[in-house]
């Protein structure tokens, strides 16, 4: 299986805000407990997203947990490619998510049907196809 780690799934682990990072850690622990193969995924949105709160406070030390962690080798990077626009246009469409979001959703889909989406919000549930993991 791969978990799609959204942006905000990666801010709760990484900035550690509680009771949101202790959630992210029990689940993905779950996971694993059930897929000890369990691969990791990213989009260069998330990517974006996840630097722009550090970069805005100056806080370099959080900066760097985000840049190590996205220098990982062994995460699986889903570019934004046509593909990924003409589907996240899609979803925006018909299930009327803002951009960034169907442009998350699509990056997820993208993975095939074994995926797992770690979010903490539960608009992606609206979109058909996606397997969406809400964090508490």
């Amino acid at each position: 299986m791969i978990a799609f780690f959204d942006s905000c799934a990666l801010i709760y682990l990484i900035e550690g805000n509680e009771p949101f990072a202790s959630g992210v850690r029990k689940q993905l622990a779950d996971i694993v407990q059930t897929d000890p193969d369990l691969q990791v995924a990213v989009s260069r949105l998330s990517w974006l997203e996840c630097r722009v709160g550090p970069m805005k406070k100056n806080n370099m030390s959080v900066l760097a947990q985000y840049d190590a962690f996205f220098a990982r080798s062994d995460l699986i990077w889903v570019e934004v490619s046509q593909d990924v626009i003409e589907l996240a246009t899609a979803i925006r469409v018909r299930h009327g998510l803002r951009t960034p979001d169907a442009l998350q959703a699509a990056s997820c889909l993208q993975l095939g049907s074994n995926h797992l989406m770690l979010t903490g919000d539960a608009i992606f549930r609206r979109v058909q196809g996606l397997a969406v993991a809400l964090l508490k």
